[in-house]
């Protein structure tokens, strides 16, 4: 539908106005706000150019996509604004049910100033699920969570460490009964949360398979490549699922002080790293205790988040990215996996 309107400019001070579109509430790209919410729904979804297609084709909607660029990224700054400032997101996780979760974790976003990691920062509430048995640790189904806010940053670890202060005050984590603590071994996760979430009700927990993966690396190095490296890892992991994290620890010490005098380099180096690597981690490997409280033991949530919301619309087409319109991108996909997009659009809309 055509629909004529005038057009005013003042000849004296050059003030211009089109006054149908102040009282639609077209503003100043022409769109309403539910076209707004369509273009920025299909722009982060799909590359901008198939996103024009697509509207054109489902909505014969005509949109350029440059146009799509630009409402996207004015669209993103304001969910990330939203995201990290509004009280509806914190009163979505305030009224869920279920213990608290929180995970971070990044992946690599091609930036025009190289390739940038794009650190994800989650809450979570879940219920907890069955109480499982150590042998069925990667067969078992957890509930689906209640709620969950997420939200991105390419940013240092001290700045991504200050945004976790505020999601702590925000969703007032001080007041929960049970949260727990969820990535993988990286020092400057644990050093930050640590410093940042609180200590008193906070279990930590590396991610199951990060330390499987350490012991597989371990076997490699000891046994060669095959059966008897796998079989060596997968009986290291069954130990801390069975008995926890220090008894691994001290089966291992025990192992290397037996085989100290017949050890070759390479595998007398690939267990005083994994020895390393768990011991920093000694307090986070209580994997038979949370399988019995029916608690996640692997941070599979975030790291699905970074690869399948983050990574499948950052990464298509080989795109380069400015670093702060990767982040509006980012957050408008936090926004949906977070479940707040209705949310977002009927604030925009009040």
């Amino acid at each position: 539908m055509h629909v004529t309107r005038r057009y005013y400019a003042c000849r004296r001070c050059a003030a211009k106005q089109v006054p149908w579109d102040a009282w639609a509430g077209v503003g100043n790209r022409q769109m309403t706000e539910h076209v707004r919410k369509m273009i920025t729904i299909v722009g982060s979804s799909w590359s901008f150019d198939v996103a024009s297609a697509r509207l054109r084709d489902l909505c014969h909607i005509p949109v350029s996509d440059d146009t799509i660029r630009r409402v996207c990224d004015e669209e993103g700054e304001r969910a990330r604004r939203w995201l990290n400032e509004s009280d509806e997101p914190a009163a979505a996780i305030a009224a869920a049910r279920g213990h608290h979760e929180f995970y971070t974790d990044g992946t690599s976003v091609n930036t025009v100033d190289g390739w940038r990691e794009m650190r994800v920062s989650l809450v979570a509430r879940r219920e907890p699920g069955t109480p499982a048995e150590p042998r069925d640790w990667d067969r078992r189904v957890l509930p689906t969570p209640t709620a969950r806010l997420a939200v991105c940053a390419i940013a240092d670890c001290t700045r991504v460490g200050a945004s976790w202060s505020r999601l702590r005050e925000r969703l007032k984590l001080d007041e929960a009964a049970d949260l727990s603590a969820i990535a993988d071994g990286a020092k400057w996760i644990w050093d930050q949360a640590r410093r940042r979430l609180p200590g008193h009700n906070t279990s930590w927990c590396v991610d199951v398979y990060h330390v499987s993966q350490h012991l597989h690396a371990c076997g490699k190095a000891l046994l060669g490549e095959g059966a008897a490296a796998r079989d060596w890892a997968q009986r290291h992991l069954m130990t801390a699922l069975q008995h926890n994290g220090p008894a691994l620890i001290r089966r291992l010490c025990d192992e290397r002080a037996a085989a100290a005098a017949g050890l070759e380099p390479p595998g007398r180096n690939a267990l005083d790293r994994l020895l390393g690597y768990l011991r920093d981690n000694g307090d986070s490997l209580w994997y038979r205790d949370r399988l019995r409280e029916g608690k996640p033991i692997g941070s599979g949530q975030v790291e699905g988040c970074c690869k399948n919301v983050i990574g499948a619309r950052l990464k298509i087409n080989s795109a380069r990215w400015r670093v702060r319109r990767a982040e509006r991108m980012g957050a408008l996909r936090c926004l949906e996996y977070s479940g707040q997009t209705t949310a977002y659009w009927r604030a925009r809309a009040a």
